[in-house]
């Protein structure tokens, strides 16, 4: 069993940089393999070229994948359990993590693939997908305004979809006043890791 961490934020005074932390610590504890994909330490490219474009507007696929996309595609493909990791900011990812997307899901690997020869350049179905975001306001307040569902059905309906097989987005909410939820939200990062391994048991 391999996870991978697609960790998107700027910072490591943060308070998700600590739920990152926690989440590699509680995994190294039940001898879980992972792997972090920090997108701001590796600088990763967010703005899709116009090259990029030419080939996922029109499906062009003899235009080549670039290759910083390649190597976040091979990480998936070593992955069972993808977590994403990141805060909210106006009521979504940030704007590195949505153009990871953007690039990394290029046509012929996670859509369009019945035009691609070759199956194994084909995103597989990862067996789990586990959304974690920090959020200053409480997951009352989110959820009373509709914020907590908007962000539920884009990461999990489109862009985790039908690429992964058990989907949950789990919201650290409250953020603001960090004592006062910090150790509920420890408990339910030790729940995770404690899922993960149960489901690969």
């Amino acid at each position: 069993m391999k996870v991978l961490i697609i960790y998107c934020h700027p910072s490591k005074n943060s308070y998700t940089y600590e739920i990152l932390q926690q989440l590699k610590s509680n995994l190294k504890n039940e001898k879980i393999d992972f792997q972090v994909s920090d997108l701001y330490a590796i600088n990763f490219q967010t703005d899709m070229s116009e090259e990029e474009y030419q080939r996922e507007g029109f499906a062009n696929l003899d235009i080549p994948i670039a290759n910083d996309v390649k190597k976040e595609q091979k990480k998936i493909a070593l992955a069972d359990c993808i977590i994403f990791l990141y805060p909210v900011w106006w009521s979504d990812c940030p704007a590195k993590l949505k153009g990871w997307f953007d690039r990394v899901y290029s046509v012929g690997y996670a859509y369009g693939n019945d035009k691609v020869i070759d199956k194994n350049q084909v995103m597989k179905q990862v067996h789990q997908g586990i959304v974690i975001c920090t959020a200053g306001h409480s997951n009352k307040f989110l959820e009373e305004i509709g914020i907590a569902k908007s962000m539920k059905n884009v990461m999990l309906d489109d862009r985790l979809g039908k690429r992964f097989n058990k989907k949950e987005m789990i919201l650290l909410g409250g953020t603001l006043n960090k004592e006062d939820v910090r150790l509920m939200h420890s408990e339910r990062i030790n729940s995770i890791v404690k899922r993960i391994k149960k489901n690969f048991n």
